[in-house]
């Protein structure tokens, strides 16, 4: 996921996430919303993690959802 692949929202781990420009430190709430709530569908459910509305917009294009 550090070649310049995408880091899927519903399989990375914290760190994983912490490591994309924008998303740093809110790795492990993004994890925990996504145990609580299930997969997400769309990126711009990011915004409902805590912590993190309107300030993911910047991490989008290294982000995918990946398929269910």
């Amino acid at each position: 996921m550090t070649d310049g692949s995408r880091t899927d929202v519903n399989t990375a781990t914290a760190e994983e996430l912490d490591a994309v420009p924008g998303l740093r430190g809110h790795g492990f709430e993004i994890v925990r919303y996504r145990e609580e709530r299930g997969r997400f569908t769309d990126l711009r459910q990011l915004d409902e993690v805590p912590g993190l509305s309107g300030k993911s917009d910047e991490s989008h294009a290294a982000l995918t959802v990946g398929s269910a």
